[in-house]
């Protein structure tokens, strides 16, 4: 497996790949151009990430790759780091991409990634391509254009089986509904699996009682869950983490525990067409104001009172008659001379409300434009505005959590410090208030009317700037729910014991967009149809849809029988078969239903799981639960 990039996705990436199912990674990083023999000092950072995995540093330069280090034991070559100025045709094949069985190009910058992508698929029509890109327009065509140059380079080639697929994946597209959820639930358990929305619940313990056992249970949290002077994952005396996919017997013996269960799924419906959103950023109710509104009612009222007093004095048509008086009240009709005097009056009183009527007219007219100016404008918090989300910052991460947050409706106030930044044009079009300036300055926040906010999303790239928003709100709201986007582990642990500690009622969860995204990169690089990932406390689970005929640990199996406690359970069928008869309980398959090849089932997996389960990685290691271990790594709080 051969990782391109040299940011926090690229080095967890690499990591799993390694640590979790056991493959073989090159990491290929870019180093500085003007000194490419230099010890760089992010490949230091790479490989002080890796801790004990034994690596091999490679410094690309113009006459080819030598070998700069090795490791101090262990399996030699296990992990390779290469440096290169640029990810070209040397460096692609210095890193073994003509050999390699996928390549995973993580570089924040598209156009890198889609160049490296054109090549590597010159070079190896074979090659499994996960790439990371934020256009999601270009990544569609993208998918095409390789997968057909694929074939064209192997005519014998399915680019429809895994071994040479493209999938082209964005880390903020996978972490934005993870992170809406955590903001509007408390939690960030939420996959859509084709035509099923699986929504995990976090249920607290009941006293001397154990978690229900009628429900799908998927993890049972650490006891120091809920512990204040705790942290999420930790290992105190008797505690080894959370218990994850356990069987009937573990959670009827878990009194007092909380538990992770799979409350629901129901088909879920389509995407909210743009045309909605568009019909409601229109400004139409407001484009007159109201004292406006009652001023045309009453010249509307008018206008009908002279033509029913016409019709009722001169006996003309009703229509005839409305007519006239338009006419009269717009001074462009003839004078009334030798008619009779009721015509005479009614036409008078007719000019009368004509000049009226101006002043009313210019009036529309320059508060209709004046608001359709304004409509092109950043709105402001209304006063009344109550129990909405708080976003702060609009890069690339928030702007995708803002779209998914005004899908599912929420009401949504972001703050911004940079007028010009990726998602202004985002909320203008949207009509999201949006509070121009710096969240570190005094009165922003209670710009954004922080004091009646249902939750605060910090999701600045600036760690610090997160933490000082969240302190400010929660000074304002003590039991404010706050969802902080944090890189540094060690940084983001200590401050999640604190806030908990000095508030135990308040919500306080923190996430990292490459902790939410690599699982489904991992995946993918695996040639699996990640659907995705599911966080519980410092651990991951997957949702994978699994061909059963391509898998002997499923073909010809009951479910029951297919079931392993802490590495993987089916949990229904995928697709259009969702909607079978077979299903005796509701969503959940029958314990005897047999899995028969031609199915498709949505399974959901632990990482080394669903390792062993691709007969890929799958490393023999202590008996955790059920017999396959999870001692995943450590992942980033933020």
């Amino acid at each position: 497996m051969v990782v391109c990039g040299d940011d926090a996705l690229a080095h967890r990436l690499a990591r799993e790949l390694h640590e979790v199912y056991g493959e073989r990674v090159t990491l290929l990083v870019p180093a500085p151009p003007e000194a490419p023999r230099a010890p760089a000092a992010r490949t230091g950072r790479a490989l002080a990430l890796f801790g004990r995995v034994t690596a091999a540093v490679t410094r690309t330069t113009g006459s080819g790759a030598a070998p700069a280090a090795s490791g101090d034991g262990g399996e030699p070559g296990a992990l390779r780091v290469v440096e290169s100025a640029e990810a070209d045709d040397r460096a692609l094949v210095d890193a073994g991409v003509e050999r390699a069985a996928a390549l995973a190009l993580v570089h924040e910058d598209d156009e890198t990634n889609l160049r490296a992508a054109l090549t590597a698929r010159r070079l190896n029509p074979r090659l499994r391509l996960v790439i990371r890109l934020y256009n999601r327009k270009l990544g569609q065509h993208l998918e095409t254009l390789l997968d057909q140059a694929a074939a064209v380079a192997e005519p014998g080639l399915d680019p429809e089986k895994p071994d040479a697929a493209t999938t082209v994946l964005s880390d903020v597209d996978t972490a934005a509904p993870g992170l809406a959820a955590a903001a509007v639930a408390g939690t960030s358990k939420v996959v859509q699996a084709g035509g099923l929305l699986f929504h995990a619940v976090d249920r607290p313990p009941r006293e001397g009682e154990p978690p229900d056992p009628g429900l799908c249970t998927l993890a049972l949290l650490s006891a120091t869950a809920g512990d204040p002077a705790g942290c999420e994952g930790s290992e105190r005396s008797g505690d080894h983490g959370p218990r994850l996919l356990p069987d009937d017997r573990t959670v009827a013996a878990a009194t007092g525990r909380a538990a992770v269960t799979l409350e629901a799924v129901t088909a879920a419906g389509p995407d909210l067409p743009a045309t909605r959103l568009a019909a409601s950023a229109l400004p139409v109710a407001s484009l007159f104001s109201r004292r406006l509104r009652w001023s045309l009612a009453g010249a509307a009222g008018a206008v009908l009172a002279l033509a029913l007093a016409s019709t009722f004095t001169t006996g003309d048509h009703p229509l005839h008659a409305a007519y006239l008086t338009l006419l009269d009240i717009f001074a462009i009709g003839d004078p009334a001379v030798g008619e009779p005097t009721s015509r005479q009056l009614l036409q008078i009183l007719a000019g009368f409300v004509g000049l009226l009527l101006l002043p009313v007219i210019v009036a529309a007219l320059l508060e209709g434009l004046g608001t359709f100016r304004t409509a092109t404008t950043l709105r402001r918090p209304s006063r009344g505005l109550s129990g909405h989300v708080v976003l702060l910052g609009l890069g690339k991460v928030g702007t995708r959590v803002l779209a998914r947050l005004r899908k599912l409706g929420i009401p949504v106030v972001c703050v911004e410090s940079d007028p010009e930044a990726r998602g202004i044009a985002v909320a203008r079009r949207l009509r999201v208030p949006t509070v121009i300036g710096d969240v570190t300055e005094e009165g922003v926040l209670e710009a954004a009317r922080i004091h009646r906010a249902h939750a605060l999303l910090a999701l600045t790239s600036v760690d610090i700037t997160n933490l000082e928003a969240a302190l400010s709100a929660r000074a304002v709201t003590p039991d404010l729910r706050v969802v902080l986007r944090l890189y540094d582990d060690d940084f983001a642990t200590a401050v999640f014991r604190t806030l908990r500690t000095a508030h135990p009622t308040a919500v306080t969860r923190s996430r990292s967009v490459s902790h939410l995204a690599a699982p489904a990169f991992a995946g993918a690089m695996m040639g699996r149809r990640i659907l995705g990932a599911v966080p519980v406390e410092r651990r991951v689970l997957l949702f994978a849809s699994v061909d059963v005929a391509a898998h002997p640990l499923l073909d010809g199996r009951k479910v029951a029988d297919a079931f392993v406690p802490g590495a993987w359970r089916v949990i229904a069928l995928d697709g259009a078969a969702a909607g079978r008869a077979d299903h005796a309980r509701g969503w959940r398959l029958h314990p005897d239903r047999l899995l028969v090849p031609g199915d498709r089932v949505v399974v959901a997996a632990t990482r080394r799981g669903l390792a062993e389960l691709l007969g890929r990685g799958g490393r023999s290691g202590p008996a955790g639960e059920g017999g396959v271990p999870d001692n995943s790594v450590r992942t980033e709080a933020g």
